[in-house]
């Protein structure tokens, strides 16, 4: 290997140099909004105007991020994104986990329990990864009516718990075709049963699926706006909805900066999730979760 890494020619050596270089032009680019968001947070009111996007703040404050957290207004009320950021972390820890429990469990009964019918349900299921949220709307809402969850951080979590199964069952059955299926046969024959296999077989090398589920589920749900603002009232309102809010709140002058920090604020769950744990998204998608 040293001896080819040492007979490239320049040429070659130029072509790589070339290449990282294409990629980091495009990383910055791609960046460029999260870099101006980023900086516009920290400057003064004053400091902000069409020429100075990328100038760096000459009296860098984290005022904007204290209004945009506790005082920004977001609609009639003056309190900031705070309380919504509670909100949509209320919402996303049990629905992610919820889904995620279901769609695996679904995963292995359409692999290794499979009893007639089982491709047309897994087909259907399918179905459900393409239909437009519009067009649920207001059969969901008469049904979250009918039981008693209108607008409520519940009826929120059921939501986004039925339209993720679809996606989180695809994965694990994806998943679980690579699976030897004598080893089930095998556990059967000792005795065991159709929990147990999971927990002792299944369970334990579906790591990098988990966090592909995880991942997936926690974007999907953390940046929804539609079911938020249909299915949800003013305390129980996803900080999404809240951004948008306070973005078309007039009160006089528009504090862009605090727009930018509540904006960074609602993004920040999204990107420590891809910044500590994108490689074992990657990871788990080519172990198996897009193959069978």
């Amino acid at each position: 290997m040293d001896n080819v890494i040492r007979r490239r020619t320049p040429a070659a050596r130029l072509g790589r140099i070339a290449v990282y270089a294409v990629l980091l032009l495009a990383a910055l680019f791609y960046l460029l909004p999260l870099v101006v968001m980023l900086i516009t947070s920290f400057k003064p009111l004053h400091e902000i105007s069409p020429g100075t996007l990328l100038s760096l703040p000459q009296s860098p404050t984290v005022e904007p991020w204290v209004k945009a957290w506790g005082e920004a207004c977001t609609g009639m009320r003056c309190e900031g994104i705070g309380g919504y950021f509670f909100n949509s972390i209320a919402i996303v820890v049990p629905a992610v986990l919820i889904s995620t429990v279901i769609g695996a469990l679904n995963g292995y009964a359409l692999t290794k329990w499979r009893f007639k019918g089982s491709e047309l349900l897994f087909a259907l299921m399918l179905f459900g990864c393409f239909i437009p949220f519009q067009v649920v709307l207001l059969p969901m809402a008469q049904t979250l009516g009918w039981l008693g969850l209108s607008s409520s951080r519940a009826g929120l979590i059921l939501v986004h718990v039925i339209f993720g199964i679809a996606f989180t069952t695809l994965f694990f059955r994806n998943f679980y075709v690579a699976v030897p299926t004598e080893l089930v046969s095998a556990a059967k024959l000792d005795g065991a049963g159709f929990f147990r296999i999971f927990w002792r077989i299944l369970l334990p090398v579906s790591a990098p699926i988990i966090v592909v589920s995880v991942i997936w589920q926690f974007t999907q749900i953390w940046n929804d706006f539609l079911f938020g603002v249909a299915f949800s009232a003013h305390n129980t309102q996803p900080v999404t909805v809240a951004l948008n809010n306070l973005v078309n709140t007039s009160t006089g002058t528009r504090d862009y900066n605090v727009d930018m920090a509540a904006a960074m604020i609602a993004a920040l769950p999204t990107l420590l999730v891809y910044v500590l744990a994108g490689k074992y998204f990657v990871r788990g998608l080519t172990a198996g979760s897009v193959k069978g």
